[in-house]
């Protein structure tokens, strides 16, 4: 009975999984859920002046929240979390509107992904009309185009009220996942690829969404720990798992980082350098799993955990920052120190 329930919990810490509808109706131009004025902090899943789960901290890891004295900001842009029949005014967006679906976007997302970077950077999260996970499944690709493009309108002019009211001149890490990788693309290839901007951007994590070799024509993939001005990209799978085409791509043309080595090569890399995960709720797991580079995806040995025998995942998709919080917060960190240092000596 109890490696049942240990089963489920791993289920529901490292997956997330949530009843999921797929919506078959044209996208409608005329009725959309109303835009967001992000000068309103309610429409802002976390902003460094607020109690948020962007502050919280695992129980037992020794981490603390220093987004108080933090010399950068972390821009972060949250996953598809909108997968239910559409009501009220949503349809193939999100209704800001929605407060379950804010407060899975705080609670699964800000408290699980985002809490990552408040040791070394203050968070900016903002709400967003986020398409609908019918995107990712759907035939029509008019209505998937038109749902992601209002959803990245919102993602830029929460970027632009950001850099207009908050930031200063300070540098800040772009950070997202899934679909907010999709859009954290389009914002650095727009605005800061190759732009004034670059000069601010300590890094870029673009997790759980392939990135290939000539996504950016100025921004590297990070090589080395704490490289500053780099970006990292990694897709999670068990190992041997090929996973089909689609949403997610393999080979030599697609990036992926191995998050306890740091950079892109094929190396295996030993469940002795992990330095722990994370579950839904914040619980921490030590020295979680191994980790190497296959053809531009991510392979992983089952982890280390009491119950995971029992597991038969194949794509970690919805763990691709949790299972490895550990290794990802030290790398911003030391991402930060980098970037001052090679800054002082200009």
């Amino acid at each position: 009975m109890k490696r049942l329930v240990s089963f489920l919990l791993l289920l529901t810490l490292f997956t997330g999984c949530h009843r999921r509808y797929f919506i078959t109706t044209e996208y409608d131009d005329r009725v959309l859920p109303a835009p967001p004025d992000y000068s309103k902090p309610a429409n802002w899943s976390a902003l460094p002046w607020k109690k948020d789960p962007a502050d919280w901290l695992p129980v037992g890891a020794g981490y603390r929240d220093r987004q108080d004295s933090a010399r950068i900001d972390v821009f972060f842009i949250h996953p598809t979390l909108y997968s239910a029949k559409p009501e009220g005014e949503a349809g193939w967006n999100a209704s800001l509107t929605d407060g379950r679906l804010n407060h899975r976007v705080d609670s699964n997302s800000v408290g699980n992904q985002a809490s990552v970077f408040n040791g070394a950077g203050k968070i900016y999260a903002p709400r967003y009309r986020q398409a609908h996970y019918s995107v990712f499944l759907t035939a029509d690709s008019v209505a998937a185009r038109k749902a992601l493009d209002l959803a990245y309108a919102d993602v830029r002019k929460a970027f632009a009220w950001y850099l207009a009211h908050w930031n200063s001149g300070r540098p800040f890490v772009i950070a997202s996942h899934s679909q907010g990788t999709i859009h954290a693309i389009r914002l650095l290839q727009e605005e800061v690829d190759g732009k004034p901007l670059q000069k601010q951007l300590v890094a870029a994590y673009l997790i759980g969404r392939p990135v290939t070799r000539t996504t950016f024509r100025h921004i590297p993939p990070i090589e080395q720990p704490g490289q500053p001005g780099t970006f990292a990209s990694w897709c999670t799978f068990s190992k041997e798992y090929h996973p089909q085409a689609g949403f997610f791509r393999e080979g030599p043309e697609v990036i992926s980082t191995n998050p306890l080595l740091w950079n892109s090569s094929e190396t295996y890399a030993p469940r002795s350098l992990h330095k722990g995960g994370v579950g839904r709720h914040l619980k921490y797991y030590p020295a979680v799993t191994d980790a190497e580079n296959h053809q531009g995806i991510l392979w992983i040995s089952k982890p280390h955990i009491p119950g995971a025998f029992l597991l038969r995942l194949k794509n970690w998709h919805v763990a691709d920052i949790n299972m490895f919080y550990g290794n990802l917060r030290e790398n911003v960190a030391l991402q930060v120190e980098n970037y001052f240092s090679l800054s002082s000596a200009r």
